[in-house]
């Protein structure tokens, strides 16, 4: 479905269930821009549950980053919010995957900006969900607030 994510070699993915602790299993990269799908594993199906992104271009450079020296994918994974609150995604994921009955989520993450790519996160992610919807007609059920 997500083809145009294959030129990114620089990612990876890892599984969260609920005895995990988001910030140990957690692969992806500090101080690093990309993108983040989370996928959901219950009753034997799977579903495409989030796109996430972290990383802001301007004037052809990265600046969300590099200018503060903190953040990064991994951050916006681990301490980033969702689900209209203020608790971080290492608590609020675990508690969504209760209240889903979710086994697992299964998370794969890509650099979109780097030494070999200077594509912006945020149209990459644009780019993820006209895909998505195109294909099922909604977003992701994780993003509702979009």
């Amino acid at each position: 479905m997500f083809d145009k994510l294959d030129k990114y070699k620089q990612n990876g993915h890892f599984f969260l269930t609920p005895g995990d602790q988001l910030d140990k299993v957690c692969n992806a990269p500090d101080k690093q821009a990309g993108v983040f799908l989370v996928y959901a594993l219950k009753n034997g199906r799977i579903e495409l549950v989030y796109i996430g992104g972290t990383g802001e271009i301007n004037e052809k450079k990265l600046i969300s980053i590099q200018n503060t020296g903190i953040g990064g994918l991994r951050d916006e994974m681990v301490n980033g919010v969702e689900f209209s609150s203020d608790i971080p995604r290492k608590i609020s994921w675990l508690s969504q995957m209760e209240k889903e009955n979710i086994e697992a989520l299964d998370i794969y993450w890509y650099i979109t900006y780097n030494d070999k790519h200077s594509d912006s996160p945020e149209k990459v992610e644009n780019m993820l969900f006209e895909t998505h919807y195109g294909i099922f007609q909604r977003i992701p059920s994780w993003n509702f607030e979009l």
